[in-house]
């Protein structure tokens, strides 16, 4: 009994049928394209990071800011919101914080027109 003639006949058989033969020929060149869209990518990325420019040296930064560069805005509703001799406040004491309206602004052009008439 010849083992090694009866191996190379059983896999030959999948491969006499026809779909088993398409697939051992496109999942090789399937596996190819992956792993030259793979390299591509990786060269192309490379190629893109050689041309940017080296990040600044230390001595090429901005210089820091005399005076400050954060100035804080006014909150219409922060005006009683903490006491002013230092006790905290428990829930029972709180005012009704955050239902009055805010004040119109002078200069809102919304509020300088009327509304369009139909």
């Amino acid at each position: 009994m010849d083992v090694s003639n009866g191996a190379t006949q059983s896999l030959a058989a999948p491969l006499a049928d026809g779909t088993g033969a398409l697939a051992a020929v496109l999942f090789p060149i399937a596996a190819l394209a992956v792993v030259g869209l793979l390299i591509g990518g990786f060269l192309l990325g490379k190629r893109k990071k050689d041309a940017e420019l080296p990040p600044p040296l230390p001595h090429e930064q901005p210089p820091k800011p005399e005076g400050r560069t954060h100035i804080d805005a006014h909150d219409p509703h922060a005006s009683d919101r903490f006491p002013t001799d230092g006790r905290a406040l428990n829930p029972h004491q709180l005012d009704d914080h955050g239902n009055a309206p805010l004040p119109p602004h002078q200069d809102d052009p919304r509020t300088d027109t009327d509304p369009p008439r139909s």
